[in-house]
């Protein structure tokens, strides 16, 4: 099993906007939502299946602890509580599947991987949109 913990930089973000476009987030707070999430501060501890994730912003920090095979609560990326599950894909995978507590919106799920060569790819989909952002470690 991969070890995901350490404090990790952004290189690269691909359809965070349209992710947010999927997701019906109005027009100026998608613009600001994407300035914002530009440069992420993100914290992640892992202790064998447990994990706590600290994503960082200038307008927006969020904190999730969880296990992996137990339900748990958190927000979408646009903010809508839900209910989520982490399995293992793999010994350097997880995936996510996030099902909302209140009304109707697109199926959104997210993934985090590493690769041989020690990046973070975290992946978030709402319906067929995928957003792929790319993280090395400070």
């Amino acid at each position: 099993m991969s070890n995901f913990t350490g404090n990790w930089k952004m290189k690269s973000s691909e359809n965070f906007e349209e992710l947010l476009k999927v997701l019906e987030v109005g027009l100026v707070p998608r613009k600001i939502a994407v300035q914002a999430a530009s440069n992420p501060a993100v914290e992640i501890r892992q202790d064998g299946d447990n994990f706590y994730i600290r994503t960082a912003t200038l307008v927006r920090t969020t904190e999730v602890s969880f296990v992996i095979g137990t339900e748990f609560l958190e927000q979408t990326v646009d903010g809508r509580p839900c209910r989520s599950l982490v399995r293992w894909v793999g010994d350097n995978k997880m995936e996510c599947e996030q099902q909302l507590l209140k009304g109707n919106g697109p199926k959104t799920s997210w993934t985090r991987q590493l690769t041989p060569e020690g990046m973070l790819i975290l992946t978030m989909s709402a319906d067929n949109v995928v957003c792929t952002r790319h993280y090395v470690r400070k």
